[in-house]
């Protein structure tokens, strides 16, 4: 499947036209010996010149780190990094909101401060990267929506491991059980991104988005906040059958963001395929990082509506 990132569709990547120097390919035959009507001068050039190219074939062949193209490797130590950042960002976010203390049990009120900025300015900051990686990509804007969305995502865990505790590491758990499945699927070729799977999960993304924006809206002007209001999730905690909506919908939501991961994977191939620049590999850090964090953030609310009744 090709890759959806705009920085593929430049004609660098797509132009599969190349020059053959190899010896006997086209250009050899005019590195022959001289012929009887050249001269000395222009014998001894065209020697030096086959010499040269000799000993270019004869030597190890560049491989692409040493081109400035886009692998596997390097792109994982990309994201590894990344992720490095995201944690730092956690770890100051989890802090704050606990007003300086790290275990929640020891915490007497929780601030909403952390959460808000953090959300906020990484959101602003993935929109720029975002929109403006077609024309260059800016790891320092990365680096920089890590941190801050490490910010968030250490001050929602800690809010709701302030309330339930323990499910940090449930969520963290279940997390890296749903990326470790979906890369192991991927490797060994059992799962691949397919035209009609990726428009059916479009079609899904955008009805969810719509879902989450009317609930934070409903929840915005009051709608869940009576006596009896059905929880604290909003829609999501409506009863379907004795069953939390949010659990239902938290289900297919876990699906969609593993099959995100598929179309991570998929980009981050294509683009090494293509011979993209290897400075893309920022971007497929950045990518496998959103739908991370917001498998997380989903796994988070799951397990929250779960022990809602504790």
């Amino acid at each position: 499947m090709a890759s959806a990132n705009p920085a593929f569709n430049n004609p660098a990547f797509q132009d599969p036209k190349a020059v053959k120097t190899y010896p006997g390919g086209p250009q050899a035959a005019q590195f022959g010996a001289p012929t009887q009507y050249a001269s000395t001068a222009q014998a001894g050039v065209d020697a030096a010149t086959q010499a040269q190219l000799e000993g270019a074939f004869a030597a190890p062949p560049a491989n692409a780190i040493d081109t400035g193209r886009m692998t596997v490797e390097d792109t994982v130590l990309k994201t590894l990094a990344l992720f490095v950042v995201l944690l730092v960002g956690a770890a100051v976010g989890w802090v704050w909101t606990l007003g300086g203390a790290v275990d929640p049990a020891a915490a007497t009120s929780v601030s909403f401060v952390p959460w808000t900025i953090g959300a906020l300015v990484g959101f602003v900051l993935a929109m720029v990267v975002a929109f403006t990686s077609r024309k260059k990509v800016r790891p320092a804007l990365i680096f920089g929506y890590a941190l801050f969305e490490g910010v968030f995502v250490g001050a929602i865990s800690a809010y709701f491991e302030f309330i339930w505790p323990g499910i940090v590491v449930q969520a963290t758990v279940a997390t890296l059980a749903v990326v470790g499945v979906t890369l192991a699927l991927f490797a060994s070729g059992k799962v691949r991104a397919s035209k009609r799977a990726t428009k059916v999960f479009m079609i899904a993304m955008i009805g969810y988005l719509v879902f989450a924006l009317i609930n934070v809206v409903m929840m915005m002007f009051g709608a869940f906040s009576g006596p009896d209001s059905a929880g604290p999730f909003g829609i999501y905690s409506v009863q379907v059958f004795g069953i939390p909506l949010g659990l239902i919908i938290g289900v297919l939501v876990v699906i969609m963001a593993a099959y995100s991961l598929v179309l991570d994977f998929d980009q981050i191939q294509q683009g090494v395929r293509n011979g993209a620049p290897r400075q893309f590999g920022w971007l497929g850090g950045f990518g496998i990082m959103v739908t991370v964090v917001w498998l997380y953030i989903e796994i988070l609310r799951i397990l929250a509506i779960l022990r809602g009744s504790n």
